[in-house]
């Protein structure tokens, strides 16, 4: 490779090129001035910063568009911010309060979220944890006083200590930690501050009254504007939360078990629908902060639209837990799906049916379970949906249990085969050549499946208790029926079994 330098016959500049191999030659492009390369730089910079703002405000505005109550939530933040600080910019508000004023302004900041109950629960700790710290900084500085100068600082300090520490443990306990840390927390602040600044201002129980008087306003101003304007309420998006997680549930069953009996050549005309019901179980898994939060903060509403007061929210953690282990029993099934050991497809073939039919019950189930929730009635027909999933369990033991071997011989195997398949004539030869090692990982789904069901009969046990806690309404079709009972409905009752075991 060699370099020459040659005239330009437009510019009538110099320009270097490069003898490349094959003949061939390449001009070198002189540099850009160091500016150029620095403004260059810039533009793209800004370019990158203006494209980054855009793709946050579209966020922003789909986000507003799909959760307005949030966009609302907003508007009534920034309603009681204004209404609060009139007690700054009128004189006469500002007097009766004194310097204190900017406390309501740092309540409205802290105490007010999203829902009634999280503001309900903020607003009662800090009032009370302010009214009885505030009580306690004013008695103990009163004692403290009585004692003479010298005495004066150590009973303050001692004080100050014992409760700072006595106050910090109690909220290593887990009921007062789900329910009152954040007063707990407010508690030590307001009393280090009443007792610390007590030492140096003489008027300290007009100082302690201003501050809970304007703590007060603020809390009541929150609460107000959060009840009476969109309310958003706890209670009802957790009863919304279970119910769209035993939609997911009876989802995401239900795809996974087709994607597992799919032929290789079947086509899925819309996969991401599909891809999304079955990732909704993952939802499920990880539902389980939300729905304590939720069912803490619904204890602290009062009643509203179809909620009475105190309204068995607990049970709705208990639903919540046995929806999880029902979705670790579809988490496990995904494994079955994504190993590299298959069963073969004559095998699959030769338990589809059942598996199909278990999982329709199964997802009847679910799905039957969610309108009783969301409908607040009595099923009617939910022991018959679980009879008959039960019975679909045994059909699909059954069918395992005939599935022929070569550990068998070839006339029992060809017999096995002809009682249970008479009517799938041209498998048996398939299947007299199925190993244990093929059979397995049927096996592996068929208890995976089995498990499923137990816990989606724990499920239905307790929303059941929850329609009786809760005093669901009867069901508008739930009739006595004095027909005799057909043998159809004596064999699904009679083929119930215990999946828990």
């Amino acid at each position: 490779m060699s370099s020459k330098m040659v005239n330009g016959e437009k510019s009538g500049e110099l320009e270097w090129k490069i003898n490349m191999p094959e003949g061939m030659s390449k001009v070198l492009e002189p540099e850009s001035p160091i500016m150029q390369r620095i403004w260059s730089k810039l533009q793209c910079l800004v370019e990158v910063l203006v494209m980054k703002v855009w793709r946050f405000l579209v966020k922003s505005w789909n986000i507003g568009i799909d959760e307005p109550k949030k966009f609302i939530h907003c508007l009534k933040v920034g309603l009681a911010l204004s209404i609060v600080s009139l007690f700054y910019y009128m004189r006469p508000l500002y007097d009766g309060v004194g310097g204190n004023a900017m406390w309501a302004i740092m309540t409205v900041v802290v105490v007010f979220e999203y829902t009634v109950g999280a503001t309900l629960c903020k607003s009662i700790n800090r009032a009370i944890a302010t009214a009885v710290a505030g009580s306690l900084g004013v008695g103990v500085h009163w004692i403290a006083g009585q004692s003479g100068e010298k005495f004066e600082p150590v009973i303050l300090g001692t004080s100050v200590f014992i409760f700072a520490a006595a106050v910090t443990f109690s909220r290593f306990i887990p009921n007062v930690k789900a329910r009152f840390d954040y007063g707990a927390l407010i508690f030590i602040l307001t009393f280090s501050l009443v007792s610390v600044s007590g030492y140096r201002v003489d008027k300290l129980f007009m100082m302690a009254h201003q501050r809970v008087s304007t703590i007060a306003i603020g809390t009541s101003l929150c609460v107000l504007i959060s009840m009476l304007f969109s309310p958003v309420w706890a209670g009802t998006q957790l009863h919304q939360q279970i119910i769209h997680n035993l939609e997911n549930l009876a989802g995401s069953l239900q795809g996974y078990v087709a994607e597992y009996f799919k032929d290789e050549e079947t086509s899925i005309i819309n996969q991401e629908e599909i891809n999304k019901k079955l990732q909704g179980y993952k939802c499920v898994l990880n539902s389980k902060a939300m729905e304590e939060s939720m069912a803490n903060f619904a204890r602290w509403e009062p009643a509203h639209g179809n909620f009475t007061f105190g309204y068995p929210w607990k049970q709705y953690l208990k639903i919540g837990v046995v929806a999880r282990n029902c979705a670790y029993c579809i988490d496990n099934i995904t494994s079955c799906i994504n190993s590299e050991m298959q069963a073969p497809q004559f095998l699959k073939e030769y338990i589809r049916e059942e598996c199909m039919t278990m999982s329709t019950y199964c997802i009847e189930v679910l799905k039957e379970l969610a309108i009783m929730i969301k409908t607040m009635r009595k099923s009617s027909k939910i022991d018959l949906l679980v009879g008959e999933m039960n019975f679909a369990v045994e059909e699909l033991h059954n069918a395992l249990k005939a599935l022929p071997t070569q550990s068998a011989s070839q006339k029992s195997v060809t017999t096995t085969a002809e009682d249970h398949i008479d009517a799938r004539p041209g498998k048996i030869e398939k299947l007299a050549k199925a190993s244990m090692i093929e059979i397995m990982p049927l096996a592996a789904l068929i208890t995976l499946l089995t498990e499923a069901a137990g816990r989606i009969e724990e499920t239905v046990d307790a929303v059941n208790k929850l329609a009786s806690l809760a005093k669901f309404k009867a069901s508008s079709d739930m009739k006595p029926r004095h027909n005799p009972p057909t043998e159809s409905n004596q064999d699904c009752q009679s083929m119930k079994i215990d999946l828990r075991s």
